[in-house]
C-alpha cells in the first residue's frame, strides 16, 4: 500500500559560522517557490528546518543547537539596490514557540554574508580580487541599512582560516572587517532617532522591580542599557549565574518590555511576548577583573567596562555582533550610561569585557546641529563554513 506521507525535499544550504553565532544560509533562489516570499509558508519551512518549536527546548530535530545564538537562518539574494553587492533577510527562530521574528539583525552572522555571497556566485566577479580584500556592499534587509564587509582573499577563494582570534570562538580564522554604516536603526514608531525618548539617560518605570536609570538606544539593534549595580549585579556575571535564575530572567524580560514600550517598538506591553529578538536589554559595570568562561583571566586594566547582554530571554554567552555597534555607538556619546561606566568623555572605540572574554569596538561619532551623529562602527569577527549541501525537511511541513 502506497503510503500517504509526504518524502523529505531536499534544499541547497550551507550551515556557516558567523562571530560567534552560527546559522543555515540560503539563496533566495533555492528555496521553494512558496517561500520565496515573506509570510506563513517562509516561517513554517525555517521552523521545521531549525527543529522548532520545541518544547524539549533542544531542536534534536532540525540544525538548531537549543541557543539563541544558533537558532538562525539567513536568506540572500544579488541586490538591485544601487551600491550594493548583496540583500541580507535574517530570520532568528524562537526555539520553544512557533515563530521567527524578523525584526532586527544578527552582527554576528554579518560577518558570513560576505563570503558566502562570494562563493554562491552573488557578488559580481569583476568586484572580487583574485588575491587581497573584497569589499561586499550588503543591503540589511531587515532594518534597512548598509553593512560593508572586507573579506580576505587567496588563489580566487575566501580565505577562511587564519590567526584572528575572537573570545567566544575556540578556533582562530581568518579576519573579516565590517563596517555598520549609519547604524541608528529606523524602527517602526521610533521615528528613526537613535535616542527615541530625546535622552541619553531615562528613568524607566518597572513594575515590580523599580525605577531604573537607562540608556535605550537604537544602533546596530535597540538596546536598552541599565546599571549592573541597579539590578544587583557586578558586570562579572556568566551565563550560569543568570539562566538558571527564573526569577532574574523575568526581571530582565520586564525591563526589556517596558523599554521596548517607551522606545515605541511597541504600542501594548503584551506585544514583546512575540517581539523576542528585539530590543536587547544589556547591563553596564566599571571595568573590574573576572574569570571569562573558558577559564582565561581578564583584567580590568585591560578594559574600558563591563557588558552583559541577554538575548531571546537568556544571558548571551559573549556577546551579540549588533549590540556590540550598539555599546560603541552609545560609549562614543558622552554621557550614556555605557559612556559613564567606561569613564566619560569622548572616545572612538572602547574595549569590554563580556562573558567569554574581551571584544573591542569602535565608532564615528559627531556633533550635527547639536545633535549626535554617528556615521559608522566597526568591529572585526570572523567565519567560516562549517558544511554545505542540502537540507532536508518533510515536503509537507510549510
Amino acid at each position: 500500500m502506497a503510503s500517504s506521507f509526504a518524502p523529505q525535499i531536499r534544499i541547497p544550504a550551507t550551515y556557516m559560522r558567523g562571530g560567534t553565532s552560527k546559522g543555515v544560509f540560503f539563496r533566495l533562489q533555492d528555496l521553494p517557490e512558496a517561500a520565496r516570499v515573506p509570510g506563513r509558508a517562509r516561517d513554517a519551512l525555517l521552523l521545521r528546518v531549525i527543529g522548532s518549536p520545541d518544547p524539549y527546548g533542544k531542536q534534536i530535530d532540525g540544525m538548531g543547537a537549543a541557543t539563541s545564538s544558533t537558532s538562525k537562518t539567513v536568506i540572500l539574494s544579488k541586490s538591485e539596490r544601487p551600491g550594493h553587492d548583496v540583500d541580507y533577510l535574517f530570520g532568528q527562530v524562537s526555539i520553544d514557540q512557533p515563530f521567527v521574528d524578523w525584526s532586527g539583525n544578527c552582527g554576528n552572522l554579518s560577518a558570513a554574508v560576505g563570503p558566502f555571497a562570494i562563493t554562491n556566485g552573488l557578488v559580481d566577479a569583476i568586484r572580487v580580487p583574485r588575491d587581497g580584500v573584497a569589499v561586499v556592499r550588503i543591503w540589511q534587509a531587515n532594518i534597512g541599512k548598509t553593512i560593508v564587509a572586507h573579506v580576505p582573499m587567496a588563489g580566487g577563494a575566501v580565505q577562511e582560516t587564519g590567526g584572528f582570534e575572537l573570545d567566544g570562538v575556540t578556533f582562530p580564522a581568518a579576519e573579516v572587517q565590517l563596517e555598520f554604516m549609519d547604524p541608528a536603526a529606523e524602527e517602526e514608531g521610533a521615528g528613526g532617532a537613535m535616542f527615541p525618548t530625546g535622552r541619553l539617560v531615562d528613568e524607566l518605570e518597572v513594575p515590580g522591580v523599580g525605577t531604573l536609570r537607562a540608556t535605550m538606544i537604537n544602533a546596530g539593534i535597540p538596546t536598552v542599557f541599565v546599571e549592573a549595580q541597579a539590578v544587583g549585579y557586578t558586570g562579572t556575571e556568566l551565563q550560569d549565574a543568570i539562566n538558571g535564575d527564573a526569577r532574574a530572567l523575568a526581571v530582565f524580560e520586564a525591563i526589556r518590555a517596558h523599554g521596548a514600550l517607551k522606545m515605541g517598538l511597541i504600542g501594548d506591553i503584551a506585544e514583546a511576548a512575540k517581539r523576542q529578538h528585539t530590543p536587547k536589554v544589556a547591563f553596564v559595570a566599571p571595568p573590574k577583573d573576572y574569570t571569562a568562561s573558558s577559564g582565561k583571566a581578564v583584567r580590568g586594566a585591560d578594559i574600558d567596562l563591563l557588558v552583559r547582554a541577554l538575548s531571546m530571554g537568556k544571558l548571551h554567552h559573549a556577546m551579540m555582533g549588533t549590540a556590540a555597534v550598539a555599546i560603541g555607538t552609545a560609549a562614543a556619546i558622552p554621557g550614556t550610561l555605557v559612556n559613564l561606566a567606561a569613564g566619560g568623555g569622548e572616545r572612538a572605540a572602547v574595549r569590554f569585557g563580556h562573558p567569554s572574554g574581551t571584544l573591542r569596538v569602535g565608532a564615528e561619532a559627531r556633533k550635527s546641529g547639536g545633535e549626535w551623529v554617528v556615521t559608522k562602527a566597526l568591529m572585526s569577527r570572523s567565519a567560516r563554513v562549517l558544511m554545505e549541501g542540502w537540507v532536508r525537511v518533510p515536503g509537507d511541513s510549510f
